[in-house]
């Protein structure tokens, strides 16, 4: 799932779970907490890094941030930190992979972002490509050696910068079919791109696409999808609101004419879908959005927007959603619109 995703954005935010759970839950189904874990991070195929934002990548992708990290390392060459960088890289080197606490507190003691020395040291070091984020542990990064975590085959890869964008550009088409400039620089955040050249090496063809006002470019394979009428199956399923499928609100907006907005840092007087609004997957379209949280054993839906066409759809994702993380009971406290509320509690009521 992540090699086809390319990459799966993590969050602090923690609702029914935390973001980068959901995307395998809304893809895989039901599966474990402790195996998404697991899957991520025991087997040394996967590394955190910087790309649409804080993101678990596949291993094979660490030579296509090279332009990143040259970046980082002119930006950073004459930081304050080598001293309580260098004691850093001594301990993982004795001691192997370690937080920022395991390595002296990754806090001064004040507000969140009052980081310490060694946190300063180990957040320029992974940005230049010196220690690897290996693992989340209680949602602390893990820092390894990249000498250590990184196979010397790809370590030693260090692509020209056009070379990054264009497989970065690539990557991003493939996964979204056919797309825009801009969401195809959004998708791994590439702001700065010599975009001709860029487009021109990795390989896209350019097509027009009903109703879109921009130029657009689809990847060979979703071509030959169309041609050859390749469908796929589709899941009824809650996503995270972090999902790489809703990205970027302009085009959820004119692929699935869906309006997608996290609220959670907007004023509480001000939400109009609630806090951690989840939207709601069904036959390849999204038809609502549910606001969930957890009370009392039950999976609480403080308010859900649905389509009056896909009441039942809501009920399957409620439903599977509570079973998932272990929920008794499913409660709607607020329903959009209201007069579906008979139809839904009867197909939430426990057979």
């Amino acid at each position: 799932m992540l090699r086809a995703l390319g990459a799966v954005q993590l969050d602090t935010i923690s609702v029914l779970a935390r973001s980068h759970e959901l995307v395998p839950y809304a893809r895989l189904g039901p599966i474990s907490r402790d195996e998404i874990e697991s899957a991520y991070w025991r087997h040394g195929d996967a590394f955190e890094y910087w790309a649409h934002a804080a993101s678990i990548l596949p291993i094979e992708m660490w030579p296509y941030f090279e332009y990143r990290r040259r970046r980082s390392r002119e930006r950073y060459k004459d930081n304050g930190y080598r001293a309580a960088g260098k004691e850093a890289v001594a301990r993982l080197k004795a001691e192997g992979p370690l937080t920022a606490t395991d390595l002296g507190g990754a806090k001064k003691g004040g507000i969140w972002w009052d980081w310490s020395d060694t946190k300063q040291a180990l957040e320029i070091m992974l940005a230049e490509g010196r220690v690897v984020c290996v693992e989340r542990r209680g949602w602390r990064r893990v820092y390894d050696l990249a000498e250590r975590a990184i196979p010397d085959d790809l370590l030693e890869q260090t692509p020209a910068d056009i070379d990054c964008w264009a497989h970065l550009i690539g990557l991003a088409a493939r996964r979204l079919g056919v797309a825009t400039r801009a969401d195809l620089a959004d998708y791994f955040r590439l702001r700065s791109i010599d975009w001709p050249a860029s487009i021109e090496a990795s390989g896209l063809v350019e097509v027009q696409v009903g109703g879109w006002k921009d130029r657009a470019w689809a990847h060979p394979d979703a071509l030959r999808w169309l041609e050859e009428s390749i469908r796929g199956r589709h899941r009824t399923t809650l996503l995270s609101p972090f999902d790489s499928l809703v990205w970027d609100r302009d085009r959820t907006l004119r692929v699935f004419d869906f309006h997608h907005r996290l609220e959670a840092y907007v004023p509480k007087p001000k939400r109009i879908h609630g806090y951690f609004a989840m939207p709601l997957l069904a036959k390849g379209k999204l038809v609502g959005r549910v606001d969930p949280s957890r009370r009392d054993g039950a999976l609480v839906a403080n308010k859900a927007t649905v389509e009056p066409a896909h009441v039942a759809d809501l009920a399957k994702a409620l439903i599977e959603a509570a079973s998932w993380v272990g929920a008794e009971s499913v409660v709607v406290e607020r329903l959009d619109p209201e007069d579906a509320r008979p139809e839904l509690e009867a197909l939430l009521k426990p057979s």
